[in-house]
């Protein structure tokens, strides 16, 4: 098993080409021509139907517009930048990186496109397309929670690790790793776009996420807005209990310790509640799991 490297981010993340190029591997000049040439790191012409589909690929929505775009601009000036491949025992070749644009490419009627070959194992496969994709942010919120979720899982990569692979920060890796705490008919509408990623932030500041769904019914059929589905989640937690059978008075909440309440909600995505008296007070943080704990004493003590 292939195993993060145990890094923390320095003075700057790693940006695009220098991240995804850290995981590649060149191949190693052999005796033919062609594996010279690939060894310098020039493209070469591979006809398109001798390379396989990437088996390890995350994204499952493309967007059929965006493609025919793309096959269009390829028609009229070629592909900019290679797609990589890597070697297989038949002597056709496997995808690693670059699936638009060789979906592109056969759409535009090209017989061959320009590749980079790349020696590397399953597992390397596996993480560069994962990675490349996440740096990339061509994925839907749900397609990247996965995508992080496949990273801690298969390679044993923590937050911090994902977060320096991928150039993100810290918390927003949090972020997407929560998503797929929510129910999966919720998790759905955040995949299709029908639900926004700040919509889905809000519901999991709720006290029990199985309710989520009846919030998200709320959200949708009132088309309320990110600040009216925090207000609404608020009054849900903070407001008359039914089972009592007289409601609970509670005391007026200064609308700055609010706002303020609902800003630090947002930003770790916890559930945080303000109790100020006359400028004193606490501020109570709850979290679900030591994986939320870690991540907010990480965000704490760093910032």
């Amino acid at each position: 098993m292939v195993t993060a490297e145990n890094k923390r981010p320095g003075a700057g993340r790693l940006a695009l080409g220098k991240g995804l190029d850290s995981l590649l591997p060149r191949v190693v000049a052999a005796a033919t021509p062609e594996a010279e040439t690939a060894s310098t790191g020039k493209p070469l012409e591979i006809p398109v139907g001798e390379i396989e589909r990437n088996p390890f690929q995350t994204r499952m929505h493309f967007d059929e517009k965006l493609l025919a775009e793309l096959a269009e601009s390829i028609q009229a000036n070629g592909v900019v930048q290679p797609i990589l491949v890597r070697a297989l025992p038949d002597g056709r070749y496997q995808l690693i990186a670059g699936e638009r644009r060789l979906m592109a490419s056969k759409q535009a009627g090209k017989a061959t496109i320009p590749a980079i070959l790349r020696q590397v194992s399953d597992e390397q496969a596996m993480e560069i397309t994962i990675v490349e994709n996440l740096q990339r942010a061509d994925l839907n919120p749900i397609e990247q929670a996965r995508a992080y979720e496949r990273l801690g899982r298969e390679f044993g990569m923590t937050q911090e690790q994902m977060a320096y692979r991928t150039g993100k920060e810290r918390g927003t890796v949090g972020n997407f790793l929560r998503l797929l705490k929510l129910p999966t008919s919720v998790q759905d509408k955040i995949g299709s776009g029908v639900l926004s990623f700040s919509h889905a932030r809000v519901l999991l500041t709720l006290d029990h996420l199985e309710d989520a769904e009846d919030v998200t019914a709320k959200i949708l059929a009132l088309s309320l807005s990110v600040r009216q589905a925090e207000s609404y989640v608020q009054n849900q937690m903070f407001g008359e209990r039914p089972e009592k059978k007289q409601p609970v008075q509670l005391p007026l909440v200064d609308p700055n310790v609010k706002e303020a309440q609902q800003r630090l909600q947002r930003a770790l995505g916890l559930r945080v509640r303000i109790e100020d008296k006359n400028g004193r007070g606490r501020v109570i943080i709850e979290y679900s799991g030591l994986e939320d704990f870690d991540g907010l004493l990480e965000r704490i003590v760093n910032e």
